[in-house]
């Protein structure tokens, strides 16, 4: 049982089901016997090979229930299918228009359903015997040549030539053919792969030619010594097979001969170098017709998902965030994307069908989590008769400690097992030891202290109940138990938040205190679509006003060193500021460099000294801000303090209370381009009537 997908209903579990079973050439089976004879628009026969209105109405059908049941199986990319569905379109309903592989790439961070989904869909169209998947190491060593190259692994599999399969070349990321320096990478392995990209035609694999060939050879010379030399073989039968069964398959299948392979391998080597010069002579020979193939090529670009491709030990950032970052991705940024790893002309083989798997969303993870603990409930009832209900408090907690938003699904699943199997094994156990009626459903919530899971139940005489101890490690590592320590982070973020929040009119994507993935606490900003000379210093601001507060109430003196990385990044964004942007009393792009022809001002120590005097300036603009606010700062630390985490619409309705108005989170969080927090296009209106 795969855990990522739901039961299958029956009649969708076989492959060959009527509903979608498909001959070769992706023809329903069953539409295709009850078809009437085609008939022309126009009245007349239609031209052979024609399709019948009939069939395609099948064909969209039998792609309909696909799509519904991809749906009902895979969470949270109903989008994705819906893209996956429209891209096979043409090669399912009408494959007689198709002349070359139809490519589509799927794109997404680990655990997203991407290999799941090809395969899933190759089964419900029926093609699951015509369908080649390829781990795609290019550096793999040590394979025989047909295992290491495309057209062999193809032979091996049910796909004819010139009919319609589905090859998946999984983990694409890893065939790279470019290293970070721009330099050519020596592969291995699959080097013919883009030549089927190109246009499906694949030429013989000319070095397994040259062995059969050489083989031969051989042989002509052993007859020739047999004939001479008085030895050990003279006088002995001469060998029946001149071609082990090996070379005899390979010899078949390139060759493309209907000859049984026993007869093949008795062939004398006259008889074979014949066929190697008629074959050669023969250029329309050659290649192999696989131009019907529909290709999927899947992988993880981390160049893409930069911001949250690496961050795999983040349990704490919301889903909907790295949600949000991965929808604004597009085909723009896959292709930049590939660039990192390819060369332009490999590029352009992959065409533009990329599909994005963004990262899933709070709803997608927490709709997983209720599925999973629905199949392992129904387990135990179907193996057991006993029958648990799962309380919302422990649905909660399993997210908290199972998610990572950063790694997909197999995290939750491992997690989410640790958790529950045994539990609830042992749960069912205490039932049926205590003898209490199985007609009645068994709630398990979190008991106080969240150590133990509590089960309920009611007997005989009367209520009954047990505790199983749960290990809820995430828990354990947010919880900051030291008084001290808490107050410190609090102070600390509620002096960026609050800052924040008065310089931008928004409040933050997140406020935590309460976190696992380092010691320490954070806030999350909205990302800016473009950045004014006012934002940027106003980010200098927000980032200074961390050791702000913490002077503020604790005193200068009891400052710590949790500023660093907030030093540190200010720092960069005032060098930008002066040397970069042009914001300061310089103009000129001031940068260090070697390079002779860099066209760059490289006397860089006069700035320093305007860094210096910018983030003076805001740091006392952080001092001002936060003692006009000192209200709004304390309520901000006692939420905190309080909860560990405040949520944009309790920053709203908090800071109300203090006379600060933000705007209104926006439905479903933030904007996925980005905020735009300066009205352009009504000062470009003014300007013009000025004019």
């Amino acid at each position: 049982m795969n855990p990522f997908t739901n039961d299958v209903p029956p009649h969708l579990r076989h492959p060959l089901h009527p509903t979608v079973a498909l001959a070769v050439g992706g023809v329903p089976t069953t539409a295709a016997q009850a078809a009437p004879a085609p008939v022309h628009a126009h009245g007349g026969p239609a031209p052979a090979g024609a399709v019948t209105a009939a069939e395609l109405a099948v064909r969209q059908q039998a792609l309909a229930q696909a799509a519904a049941q991809l749906k009902a199986e895979l969470f949270g990319i109903d989008d994705v299918i819906d893209r996956v569905i429209d891209a096979v379109r043409a090669w399912y309903v009408l494959p007689q228009l198709i002349s070359r592989p139809v490519i589509v790439c799927l794109w997404g961070l680990t655990g997203t359903g991407k290999t799941q989904l090809t395969r899933r869909l190759a089964q419900l169209l029926g093609f699951y015997d015509r369908f080649v998947e390829v781990q795609m190491d290019g550096f793999s060593h040590g394979a025989s040549y047909r295992s290491s190259t495309i057209s062999g692994m193809l032979g091996d599999s049910g796909i004819h030539e010139g009919a319609p399969g589905v090859l998946v070349l999984d983990e694409f990321q890893r065939f790279r053919t470019m290293d970070r320096k721009g330099e050519d990478v020596k592969v291995e392995r699959y080097q013919d792969v883009w030549t089927l990209l190109s246009d499906g035609r694949l030429p013989p694999a000319l070095s397994a030619l040259s062995n059969i060939e050489r083989k031969l050879a051989d042989a002509h010379y052993e007859a020739e010594r047999a004939e001479t030399d008085d030895d050990a073989r003279a006088g002995k039968a001469p060998y029946r097979f001149q071609l082990d069964a090996w070379d005899g398959q390979e010899l078949k299948r390139m060759l493309k001969l209907q000859e049984p392979l026993a007869e093949i391998m008795q062939w004398p080597p006259a008889k074979v170098q014949a066929l190697f010069t008629r074959f050669q002579q023969s250029h329309h020979s050659w290649e192999t017709d696989y131009s019907k193939l529909l290709v999927f090529v899947c992988g993880n670009l981390d160049e893409m998902y930069h911001e949250t491709a690496q961050r795999v030990e983040d349990c704490d950032t919301d889903a909907d965030i790295f949600h949000r970052l991965t929808r604004k991705l597009s085909l723009i940024d896959v292709k930049k994307a590939l660039g990192e790893r390819f060369k332009p002309e490999q590029i352009a083989r992959l065409g533009n069908e990329h599909v994005i798997y963004p990262s899933f969303s709070k709803a997608t993870y927490e709709q997983l989590i209720r599925n999973l603990c629905t199949r392992y409930v129904d387990d135990i009832a179907a193996q057991c008769g006993v029958r648990f209900a799962i309380g919302q408090d422990v649905l909660d907690e399993l997210y908290a400690n199972a998610v990572f938003p950063a790694q997909g699904t197999r995290p939750l699943f491992s997690s989410v097992h640790a958790i529950l199997s045994a539990n609830l094994v042992n749960a069912a156990l205490w039932v049926m030891q205590e003898q209490l009626p199985l007609g009645q459903e068994f709630p398990i919530s979190l008991a106080p202290g969240k150590r133990h899971l509590l089960v309920q139940g009611l007997g005989p005489q009367g209520p009954a109940e047990t505790t199983f101890p749960v290990v809820l490690e995430l828990n354990r590592l947010k919880q900051r138990a030291n008084a001290d320590f808490r107050a410190l982070l609090a102070v600390h973020e509620a002096g960026h938040g609050l800052a924040y929040c008065v310089l931008f009119g928004h409040a933050p994507q997140e406020v935590k205190i309460n976190i696992a993935s380092f010691e320490g606490g954070y806030n999350s900003f909205s990302s800016l679509k473009a950045t004014t000379r006012q934002n940027a210093l106003d980010m200098m601001c927000v980032g200074l006003a961390g050791r702000v507060a913490e002077e503020l109430v604790f005193g200068e003196m009891a400052c710590t060193t949790g500023a660093e990385q907030d030093y540190k990044q200010v720092t960069a964004e005032a060098a930008r500021y002066i040397r970069h942007h042009g914001f300061g009393a310089r103009l000129a792009r001031t940068d260090v460099t070697v390079e002779m022809d860099n066209h760059v001002n490289t006397d860089v120590a006069p700035s320093n000294e305007a860094i210096e005097a910018l983030m003076q300036q805001q740091y006392r603009r952080a001092q001002e801000l936060l003692q006009t606010h000192r209200e709004a700062l304390g309520r901000t630390v006692d939420a905190l303090l309080h909860q560990g985490t405040i949520a944009p619409v309790e920053m709203v309705a908090l800071l109300k209370d203090c006379g600060i108005a933000l705007a209104a989170p926006v439905q479903g969080g933030l904007p996925d381009e980005g905020l735009v927090l300066e009205p352009f296009a009504a000062k470009l209106g003014a300007f013009r009537q000025a004019v």
